[in-house]
């Protein structure tokens, strides 16, 4: 039985704010030495957050406030609009190219990345394609096959880009996405080894990617050279031992840590506050998770099923990508973390993606 009228998971909505707002506060410090050497104002970064913080709350009360069963009857126009999205950017004259990758559009003032908007609008998708297929997916003409050529179309496109670490993400949302819709063990098991096959041949047909894995089976590896990141992250979350140096007393964002706003904010988080607070932002994910499968396994259909638990999915392993990445557990790979990294468009559609997924709790059944 569902109740139309049920109030929004209170939990769910306390625990990303939480992690928002201890994003907040450490972004106040991790930015500062970057921000005033670039732009001459040390809050510059700060400040952009909060904009796109004020705009996804205002997205946030936008889908939160819209049934979720309304997006499958545009889940076919999502996916064309993903597709067109992703060849736009190498399109001249619209895309853009920073540090060797096409993987912004600029139109005018405004200036996003695509593919953290194919993360939610692809998974509608394939929400409402799975769950159509709900009695079929057993049948591989109807289930695998259809659904690794819709998976290669998006994946080959932002393999152009190059994005492997946003490639990632979708691919284990769909993944994610697709187990739960019942696909059979052989089907996964068939998936899983091309997977691996897939991340061999493109960790071999670039040389940074080499680099990368080489790094990770040896950190040690030329410290000054490729190892250079992953020894200066390492550096900054031992050197923050159980109680950190203290907010603000950072040593690596003066220069050392690359990407000390984004992808590497987790190792200025254990630099300045330790392995204790470290612990306490590891259980706020470590909440959010059970709380987003919870959701799921409550969700009156299936589409609000796969819907639920692809958005859960997306965000837990982003985090734990992230995280495993900067603590040398696995190779860097360029992943933000979820509500605490710097970045407009991906802050602004994780936004979206909440309100979707706190929508889909006001239906759960009792």
């Amino acid at each position: 039985m569902t109740r139309s009228s049920r109030r929004l998971d209170p939990a769910l909505l306390l625990i990303v704010g939480a992690i928002v707002v201890f994003g907040l506060v450490v972004l106040s410090s991790a930015s500062t030495v970057v921000a005033y050497q670039q732009y001459g104002d040390s809050t510059y970064f700060l400040k952009r957050q909060l904009l796109s913080i004020l705009i996804g709350v205002i997205i946030f009360s936008v889908t939160v406030r819209i049934d979720y069963r309304q997006w499958r009857a545009v889940a076919f126009p999502l996916l064309v609009l993903s597709i067109a999205l992703l060849v736009a950017v190498f399109i001249p004259g619209i895309g853009r190219e920073l540090l060797g990758a096409r993987r912004w559009i600029s139109i005018g003032p405004i200036f996003f990345q695509p593919a953290e908007l194919v993360k939610i609008m692809f998974l509608i998708y394939l929400a409402g394609w799975l769950s159509e297929r709900e009695h079929r997916i057993q049948d591989r003409a109807y289930g695998l096959w259809p659904f690794l050529a819709i998976l290669g179309t998006i994946t080959l496109l932002i393999i152009r880009q190059p994005d492997i670490g946003t490639m990632t993400i979708i691919t284990l949302i769909a993944l994610s996405s697709y187990f739960v819709a019942g696909a059979p063990v052989r089907d996964l098991v068939l998936i899983g080894g091309f997977a691996v096959t897939a991340f061999a041949v493109l960790i071999k047909t670039a040389s940074y990617r080499v680099e990368r894995f080489l790094v990770f089976l040896n950190p040690q590896l030329d410290p000054q050279g490729i190892g250079y990141h992953i020894n200066q992250a390492l550096l900054a979350i031992g050197s923050g031992g159980l109680f950190g140096l203290g907010l603000g007393h950072s040593r690596q964002k003066f220069d050392y840590l690359p990407e000390a706003t984004s992808d590497s904010i987790f190792a200025i988080i254990a630099e300045e506050l330790g392995f204790i607070i470290v612990l306490g932002l590891l259980a706020l994910f470590v909440a959010f998770i059970f709380k987003g499968y919870r959701i799921a396994r409550q969700a009156p259909d299936e589409f609000g099923r796969i819907l639920a638990a692809g958005i859960t999915t997306w965000f837990g392993f982003q985090a734990l990508i992230n995280i495993g990445a900067l603590t040398g557990v696995l190779p860097l790979t360029g992943i933000p973390l979820p509500f605490v990294s710097y970045g407009g468009t991906a802050l602004i559609t994780s936004c979206a993606a909440i309100g979707i997924l706190a929508n889909i709790s006001r239906y759960a059944r009792s």
